[in-house]
């Protein structure tokens, strides 16, 4: 069975520059813009068996595109660039998104879910439960399960954690932001 955890949208051409600043002075937003251009290698650091086909793969994010509103960050998995998680600013804080492609750009049936936060966000750490077209779209999808998911992004000066849970269920990989890697192929779909 696939794994289906997180993933954003693809790109666009140019990496706009984004701003930079001291995380201990800004928001979750801008302390990651401030990654943007730049690829980091993560490892699964949960030990549920469901994981096993992710613990052998390479994971590397992406910060590919920033804006003042959105930033888009891919997870590629081994060879498998079809997710990228997408952060964007809300009227009342951020929301997290996951857009699956397939490798002809195509969406995939399960895209585009995810969640807002439940207010303000003022420090490094965000939670985004389900919202309702995730919720919708799971038990559409015969995955009612998922329709408890709350996933979070966690930022420290050294690490960037991203997380899934739901009852009987934790997922985490953390990402080493001191050290950048290679950026890897274009995500599916993006121009280039």
């Amino acid at each position: 069975m696939k794994l289906w955890l997180p993933l954003l949208a693809v790109g666009a051409l140019a990496l706009p520059a984004c701003s930079s600043g001291d995380t201990a002075e800004t928001g979750l937003f801008e302390a990651l813009s401030a990654h943007c251009g730049n690829s980091y290698e993560g490892r699964v650091e949960s030990d549920d068996p469901r994981d096993a086909d992710w613990v052998s793969q390479r994971l590397v994010i992406e910060f590919r595109e920033c804006s003042d509103d959105t930033i888009r960050i891919p997870l590629h998995v081994g060879e498998d660039h079809s997710r990228t998680w997408v952060v964007s600013r809300t009227e009342n804080g951020l929301r997290l998104k996951h857009d699956h492609r397939h490798e002809d750009g195509s969406e995939d049936v399960l895209t585009q879910y995810g969640g807002d936060t439940e207010g303000p966000v003022t420090g490094l750490r965000a939670e985004f439960p389900a919202d309702d077209f995730s919720r919708d779209l799971f038990e559409r999808e015969g995955i009612p399960v998922s329709m408890d998911n709350v996933w979070s992004l966690t930022l420290t000066e050294e690490t960037l954690t991203y997380a899934l849970d739901r009852p009987d269920r934790h997922f985490e990989a953390v990402f080493n932001l001191t050290e950048t890697v290679d950026t890897p192929p274009p995500p599916w779909g993006a121009e280039g």
